[in-house]
Formats: structure tokens, sequence, C-alpha cells
């Protein structure tokens, strides 16, 4: 049962198969009932085309006003992807389109569920974990420097702010969440100054959330443990959000009706449950988690030969009659 509100979002299609998946999630959230008045903008590609510059100003005034977006998967160029944004009199160089997003509008949590479904085959069948990043220090500021031909500087900076600002989100998002434990992912044992700050900060929010468990543990140890598959994300700040997939805008099939939609149809859900929601939310987790299982509709990343609209369609059906399997973020 749905609210009965009409919700205003933003939708920016993306790039590659952007808008074939960004229709696709569309269909499945508007499928749910839930009233949602679409708003199109542009950015990536598409926006460079169209008025000169990947991430106008107009995106993203609008974006900040809306408050919650959706949002296709954007082109990520290897050495080239470098962009300028304009404020006032002064220039913010920023390293990719996505990196400019997320700081424009003061996102500064990633949230990534990942879990394992029924009929995918994975390593680990039973996954269920959540990835929160913080997404505006680190690496992430861009600050990168030639010094000659032959060498490169990139400059991390850590702040115990951000640090402590995305332990409290994190450890708050597994309390809501019944979730029991957090852990912190880092390179102390090398970056002793920087990641030795990052640490230090979530120990001192963990001691206040004594119900939660914390631990640390080396990050490239941490990845071994992981497996990204159909991942969505959320990007969450104070005043906005924005909801993508976690996987890029493969250019290599784009218009071969093939691109799997899931990842940014979950990532609908969750701006569903961001929006309140919730059952409507846990609807789509539950009809994706069906298709899945009974696996006659499989794009051929998953092993099968359907097509995004075949799943779409399945998706769309599974929600009147999805049942026993329940997840979210």
């Amino acid at each position: 049962m749905n609210s009965g509100r009409e919700y205003e979002v933003a939708l920016i299609l993306g790039d590659g198969i952007g808008p074939e998946i960004s229709g696709a999630a569309v269909a499945v959230l508007e499928a749910t009932g839930v009233s949602i008045r679409w708003r199109e903008f542009a950015a990536g590609e598409a926006a460079r085309q169209r008025h000169g510059h990947p991430l106008p100003a107009a995106t993203l005034a609008a974006v900040r006003t809306i408050g919650v977006a959706l949002k296709g998967p954007l082109l990520a160029p290897t050495q080239t992807g470098r962009l300028v944004v304009r404020h006032g009199d002064a220039d913010v160089t920023y390293p990719s389109v996505n990196n400019a997003l997320r700081r424009e509008l003061e996102v500064f949590a990633n949230v990534r569920p990942i879990r394992s479904f029924p009929g995918v085959p994975t390593p680990f069948s039973s996954l269920d974990v959540v990835i929160v990043r913080e997404v505006t220090e680190d690496t992430y500021i861009g600050w990168e420097e030639m010094k000659g031909p032959d060498e490169a500087w990139a400059i991390k900076r850590i702040t115990r702010q951000a640090s402590e600002r995305i332990f409290r989100f994190a450890f708050e998002y597994a309390r809501a969440r019944g979730r029991r434990k957090v852990t912190a992912g880092h390179k102390a044992n090398v970056l002793n100054l920087t990641d030795g700050l990052f640490l230090e900060s979530g120990r001192n929010v963990a001691a206040r959330f004594p119900d939660l468990a914390f631990d640390d543990c080396m990050i490239d140890a941490l990845c071994l443990r992981l497996v990204l598959g159909l991942a969505p994300g959320a990007n969450i700040g104070a005043r906005v959000a924005f909801f993508e997939a976690a996987h890029g805008a493969a250019p290599d099939i784009v218009g071969q009706g093939i691109a799997n939609p899931i990842a940014l149809i979950l990532s609908g859900a969750m701006l569903l449950g961001h929006l309140g929601e919730a059952a409507a939310e846990r609807r789509i987790w539950e009809a994706v988690a069906r298709v899945l299982r009974e696996g006659r509709h499989l794009t051929p990343d998953l092993g099968g030969h359907a097509r995004t609209t075949d799943v779409t369609r399945a998706i769309i059906a599974a929600l009147g009659r999805a049942e026993g399997v329940t997840g979210s973020a």
C-alpha cells in the first residue's frame, strides 16, 4: 500500500545503456503504484552534446531543489574525464562527472547493498552486506600534479570531521536496519597518518554505539571477502540523495537490448525507501528475487537469452505475486 502522495523525482537517463535501463527502472517503480512525477535533466555526454558541458548548472540547480534523483550510468573515460564547474569567478576542477555530481550536491555517503540471489551463481550463497563509502575525501578530491614528464602525484586528504560523519552514518544506518556489525576497511598499516586518522575516528564513533559490534580490516584483505554482483547504489547527503547502479555505461552493448536493468531497478527501490515507501521498496526486492530464482528471464550476463524488456516485464508481473523472499538495504 502506498502513501497516496505524489513525489517529484529528477531523472538523469545517463550515457551508453543508461536510457535503456533507466526506462526499465521507471516502468518498475511506476508499477508499484507509487505516484511519481519525473523531471528529466541531462548530464554526461548527452549534456555535452546538447548544452556544451557534461554537467550543466541547470541540472545541478534542479536536483538540489528537488532533493532526490534517479541516475543512469555516465561514461567515465580514463585519463580524459576531468571537467571544470564554474562558481562565480572561480573554477573548480573535478576528475569525473560522477565525482562532480557527488561533491557539488554535497552527498558524502555512497551506499551499496550487496546480496546474493537464488538462481544467480556466486561463491557465497548467503551474502548480505552493505558497503558504505566516503566519497568526498581520500583521493576522490582529485588533486593531481605532474612533476615533470615522467612523474605524477596524487594528494590524499582525510579530515576528522568527514571521517566521523561517515562513521556516524554507517552506525546509524546499521542500527536502523537491525544490522549487528560495522567493519572499517583501511590501509593504516602503510598510510599511518591519513588512514590512521580515519580509523581513530571510527573507533571514537563506535564507542557511542555499544549495541553494535565494530572491527577493522586491511582493505586488500576485505576486498577478498566481497563479491559485487547485481549491486544498486545510493549517494546520500544532508539535503540531496541520488540513486544509481554500481556498474558503468557499457557502450559496447548499446542498442542491442540486452543490458541487465536489475541493479538500477534495485537502486530505484532504494529511492522509494528513501521517500518513505518501504513497502514498495520491499516488493521490488521480492519481485527481483523471484524472477532470478525462477531463471526464465535472465540477460546474457547471467547466462540467459532474455532482453532488457523481457526482464522488466517479468519483474513487473512478479510485483503482484512476490512472496517468501524478503530483502532490502
